[in-house]
């Protein structure tokens, strides 16, 4: 009976075992759940089809400035010269008119130390001849001023002549009028008594007598005529001097005049050396300022092209390189040109830096970290040399600023934002190979809806 008993409780033992391995095996009182994992995939699918999407465009670019004068800028010799002294080494500081370098002359002509000096004596020696000169003029108009005050007190003395002899040649001219009537009375009594005295009417002492007086008329009409006409020859006399003094004072007044224009002529030449001389005395100075090479603006001093002492640099040579300490940082893009006409000024971008970790969800700027933002502000309108356009973003200065360890060079990535979409949306765009939607800012906008 023992027997028995164990015998069953093995063989019950045995069948529990191999049912329990062909439940496990067949799976019989498993429940599926693959109907509900599929509807709450499809549920969630079809929830992820209508979230917001935001296209974009990616573009790789490096850090740079706005404007030109922040970048790198070479600091180059305008005169030839040698290294005499360098007062800064790479990596150093330097502030707006800091001392670089001093050069030491080379050409043979500026050899002289007194060149300043000497040639400042020459400036002086032209301006005392042009004083000189200035003077000599000045007495020259003095002269012309005294032969034109003595031509017309001349000239007012020989016309008070001249009205004097008019009159008394109108005088004259009187007197031999009545001569001439004294003759005609005259000679007609003597005719009447040549009559009577033949008659015998007259005394031939009467007759006598009249042809004296007749006589007498005769002389004082010669007289009177003869001095008439030496009237009018001093008349015609003193219309000669007047041409004479005229002619001889402007004679005078022209030899005079000519002295006065060849000091002017002097003087010119002079001021014109003068000017030659203070040229050359500005370039001599400013040459002497050139031997010390300053800093053009605050910032590093970088990439020294020459060194050692005695060392020849050439005119226009570069000698160091100075990166502004503080600059308008940007950020240069490369935009394909099949992505150009959806970039528009204004148009946010956000950035990725090298260096700077980040977590980017293109699609959900505002869920990514560790970019920051900008703004585009420039877009160039012809290709760069690598066949793309090329633009420039600014920080926005809403939003985080830049970090302040950015350098000039360091690399970017640029995540330009175009238009909200759904997913779905935005899938369906992408299967049938359609463009995303142009970006318009603000005021682009509203100038679209004003239109």
């Amino acid at each position: 009976m023992r027997n028995a008993y164990i015998n069953t409780q093995i063989e019950e033992e045995l069948y529990q075992t191999s049912y329990d391995s062909f439940k496990t095996i067949y799976q019989i009182s498993k429940h599926n759940r693959i109907k509900k994992w599929l509807w709450g995939i499809l549920i969630g699918l079809l929830i992820i089809l209508f979230l917001p999407w935001t296209q974009n465009i990616r573009a790789k670019g490096n850090v740079t400035t706005l404007y030109q004068e922040g970048r790198p800028q070479e600091l180059n010799t305008i005169i030839a010269g040698r290294v005499m002294k360098w007062n800064v080494k790479e990596g150093d500081f330097v502030k707006k008119g800091d001392t670089i370098l001093q050069l030491g002359e080379v050409k043979p002509e500026y050899f002289d130390p007194k060149l300043l000096e000497r040639t400042q004596q020459q400036i002086n020696a032209k301006q005392m001849a042009i004083d000189a000169y200035e003077q000599k003029a000045n007495t020259a108009n003095t002269q012309i001023g005294a032969l034109e005050s003595a031509r017309e007190l001349k000239l007012n003395q020989l016309e008070i002549k001249t009205r004097q002899l008019l009159l008394k040649q109108l005088s004259d001219s009187n007197d031999v009028v009545a001569v001439n009537n004294e003759w005609q009375i005259a000679k007609r009594q003597i005719e009447s008594a040549k009559t009577m005295l033949d008659s015998g009417v007259i005394a031939l002492i009467d007759f006598e007598r009249r042809k004296a007086a007749y006589q007498n008329a005769i002389a004082k009409k010669v007289s009177a005529e003869n001095k008439f006409l030496q009237t009018k020859q001093e008349l015609y006399a003193i219309k000669v001097e007047i041409n004479f003094t005229i002619q001889e004072y402007a004679d005078k007044i022209a030899k005079a005049q000519g002295e006065r224009y060849g000091s002017m002529s002097n003087m010119s030449s002079g001021a014109a050396d003068v000017s030659k001389l203070e040229n050359l005395y500005s370039n001599y100075d400013i040459r002497n300022q050139l031997y010390y090479i300053t800093a053009p603006q605050n910032g590093q001093v970088t990439k020294a092209k020459k060194a050692g002492i005695g060392e020849m640099v050439k005119e226009g040579e570069i000698l160091v390189e100075i990166v502004p300490e503080k600059a308008q940082l940007a950020v240069e893009l490369y935009i394909d040109p099949m992505d150009m006409p959806l970039i528009n000024i204004g148009q946010p971008i956000r950035f990725i830096f090298d260096g700077y970790p980040a977590i980017v969800f293109s699609g959900w700027p505002a869920a990514s970290y560790g970019t920051f933002s900008g703004i585009v502000s420039t877009i160039e309108r012809s290709t760069s040399e690598n066949g793309k356009f090329r633009i420039l973003a600014v920080e926005n200065k809403q939003e985080k600023p830049w970090p302040a360890q950015l350098r000039i060079g360091g690399g970017a990535s640029g995540i330009a934002l175009l238009k909200n979409v759904r997913i779905g949306y935005e899938l369906w765009r992408n299967i049938n190979g359609f463009p995303p939607e142009y970006y318009q800012t603000k005021s682009t906008t509203n100038q679209a809806k004003k239109k």
